[in-house]
């Protein structure tokens, strides 16, 4: 079966330190189906995704990187909640706690939370019929935020997928950490090898640079109110569902114009809790091309919020700008080198570096004081349990340094602002969800005019 990428093995490993799944959040129409039928409907649709059908195994000592091999359905992958009067101010408490978890990707890397009979859910537009709320948990192995609405789709999507192909995986542990024994003395020197040409990329990307020929990095900052030198102390989410004409002007992209909302939303919290706001940045992630068969294909760059400039027409052509130039960047193929030394490093040594970096300890300069990340799930045509989609939402993983962060989430006609935060740097979640409503309507009317 398939070894885990570099990127991925990475991301394996730090799920360890801290929660790094990823949930995806659909709401659909519940159409009352029995519960049993609704888990045979799991059960049976995953058993022919490839990826799914897969649980994560490491080699003895790390001689190799992880691989996954073939996995039978886990009955505690389909798991109903039961939530008091079943409202949505229920679905939240849970979201809250479910945040705050992770599947262990060596029993089984995915995991679908159900709610059913939800009242009350934001955005439906018919507050007398009743929701199914399924929460898709993913490990961060086996996907990244695109990937994860793929599996997504090929779980709730029209059609039967096509069956799962079963590799003869007997010995593969031992076959695999043969391999890294015999690698290894090649890792050691390709890494050296690589790293050399790393460096040489290095010197001509700074070159390119000063020369204006590669746009520069985004800026640094000095963490704020938002990053506390403390691990978060729990989890809170909320929703804002939203038409997705409202989020489209002419020369912006969704993510301008929603970055653009949160740069708006976010001084206004701030200023309310007694900060003064001279700086904002948000780390955006970008998709990159995917590269030596990995999961995890995107880069997170930093964007100035431009919370000086009153007007916000002129704010979201700045970000746009920001976000266009850092995209560029972060495409380059002189910013690839420094991959392909992580690509050849030994697992042994590239988990000993995951394990030594002190990721509970926040920087003097950060690319951001929050997260803003973007995903287009597609065309609204799922279904489960005979259940129409509604709309769909994510919610960008906490760490030490961001311990706020924003999903923008498009599904058919909705997008989905999505909020994440520690309680102890946002305290009152439903006040901040209507600042950033207002924020929303403030950018829509600034861009109509």
């Amino acid at each position: 079966m398939e070894s885990l990428a570099a990127q991925d093995a990475t991301m394996y490993w730090l799920s360890a330190r801290g929660p790094t799944d990823l949930f995806l959040l659909y709401c659909f129409t519940d159409t009352g189906l029995p519960d049993a039928e609704l888990r045979e409907f799991i059960a049976r649709r995953s058993s022919r995704i490839p990826e799914l059908s897969v649980r994560l195994r490491r080699t003895p000592a790390d001689l190799n990187q992880p691989f996954w091999t073939p996995s039978q359905f886990h009955s505690e992958q389909f798991r109903q909640h039961e939530i008091p009067d079943s409202d949505w101010h229920g679905v939240s408490r849970a979201l809250g706690v479910l945040l705050g978890s992770r599947v262990e990707a060596a029993e089984f890397p995915w995991r679908l939370h159900v709610f059913r009979g939800v009242r009350g859910v934001p955005g439906t537009g018919v507050t007398g019929d009743p929701a199914l709320v399924a929460v898709l948990q993913v490990s961060h192995a086996l996907a990244d935020g695109r990937g994860a609405a793929r599996l997504a789709r090929q779980l709730f999507g029209a059609g039967e997928p096509v069956s799962a192909a079963r590799a003869d995986v007997r010995a593969a542990g031992v076959r695999r950490a043969l391999a890294g024994v015999a690698l290894y003395p090649w890792r050691l020197g390709a890494t050296v090898l690589r790293g050399l040409g790393a460096a040489r990329a290095g010197r001509e990307l700074a070159a390119r640079t000063a020369a204006g020929e590669i746009p520069p990095p985004g800026p640094c900052y000095p963490p704020g109110p938002l990053n506390p030198a403390a691990m978060p102390t729990g989890h809170v989410a909320r929703v804002l569902v939203l038409p997705a004409d409202e989020l489209r002007a002419p020369g912006r992209t969704v993510t301008a114009l929603a970055s653009t909302v949160v740069s708006v939303a976010l001084a206004r919290y701030l200023a309310e809790r007694g900060h003064e706001v001279r700086r904002l940045g948000a780390q955006v992630p970008v998709a990159i091309p995917a590269g030596a068969g990995g999961r995890n294909n995107f880069r997170s760059v930093g964007v100035e919020l431009h919370p000086e400039v009153p007007e916000l027409r002129a704010r979201s052509a700045l970000i746009a700008a920001e976000l266009a130039a850092r995209r560029t960047r972060a495409m380059h193929p002189l910013l690839l080198a420094q991959d392909r030394v992580t690509a050849v490093l030994p697992a042994a040594v590239l988990r000993r570096d995951i394990e030594r970096y002190p990721a509970d300890v926040v920087p003097s300069e950060i690319t951001g004081h929050t997260v803003v990340s973007s995903v287009h799930r597609g065309p609204a045509d799922l279904r489960f349990g005979g259940g129409a989609v509604r709309w769909s939402s994510g919610f960008p993983a906490l760490g030490s340094v961001m311990h706020l962060t924003h999903g923008v989430t498009g599904l058919g006609d909705t997008v989905t602002l999505s909020v994440h935060a520690d309680p102890a740097v946002l305290p009152d979640p439903d006040r901040y969800l209507a600042i950033l409503a207002a924020a929303v309507a403030e950018v829509v009317a600034a861009h109509r005019d």
